[in-house]
């Protein structure tokens, strides 16, 4: 999904409170009034052509986006297109993102579509494709659990130090709701039901007359050392760079 498209005010303000006063993307993103998937669009962005905050000065605001988005183009000019069979590859690997392959096209073709017609064309392409199962999932049948294969990390606000943890995500298979929590160690030889029990009512109840499904009563899971007054907060800012 494209993030939103910001005001180039908005964009070097984000760029002065990360690079400057050094603050996270959640409180950068609320002093702004915008998303923090926005503000790491924005930071990944510049992150990815090396700019710097000195860089940012001399820049005008035309220069600035073109280097963050690529060029406005006028609609007749043709414009080499993504290689769509290659992104859907790419895409199954941990941590890539569309954002990340549009960066690494623009990189390639500085002169190519921009962020959210290079989505366009490539989610157009992924509907024409093969169908796949399609799964209905009634309220209160089932639970899906599992820890992310991407380990995130920590900011102590004590030391600045980043302490690596490890995600464990419930998702309610009806609603979607979620569920997630960061957990210092997981042990994988035994069930992971702790995270789950310290949330009451997270696990959706039955309908009358229906019985519980067998992910939501011995799903695996994982034990977490320590207590739970000692393990880390979701409200931490969690890092996946």
């Amino acid at each position: 999904m494209a993030t939103e498209r910001l005001l180039m005010r908005h964009i070097r303000e984000i760029l002065r409170l990360k690079w400057t006063l050094q603050r996270s993307h959640r409180d950068t993103a609320r002093s702004l009034g915008i998303s923090a998937g926005a503000v790491a669009s924005v930071v990944t962005r510049a992150k990815a052509i090396a700019l710097t905050w000195d860089t940012v000065g001399t820049l005008s605001d035309d220069a600035l986006e073109r280097s963050l988005y690529g060029p406005k183009l006028a609609l007749t000019v043709a414009r080499p297109g993504p290689d769509l069979v290659w992104m859907h590859t790419e895409l199954r690997r941990p941590g890539v993102t569309l954002e990340l392959l549009h960066l690494e096209y623009l990189a390639a073709h500085p002169d190519g579509y921009r962020y959210s017609a290079f989505c366009g064309h490539y989610r157009r392409w992924l509907a024409q494709q093969r169908p796949s199962m399609r799964q209905v999932h009634r309220a209160g049948e089932k639970t899906f659990v599992d820890y992310a294969g991407q380990r995130p990390s920590l900011v102590d606000p004590a030391t600045g130090e980043f302490v690596p943890v490890e995600l464990f995500v419930a998702v309610l298979g009806a609603s979607n709701y979620t569920y997630a929590e960061a957990t210092l160690v997981v042990r994988l030889r035994v069930p992971y039901r702790a995270p789950v029990d310290r949330q009451p009512g997270l696990l959706e109840r039955p309908l009358p007359g229906q019985r519980p499904h067998a992910s939501a009563r011995s799903s695996p899971v994982a034990e977490v050392s320590g207590s739970p007054a000692q393990q880390p907060s979701v409200g931490h800012d969690l890092n996946f760079g």
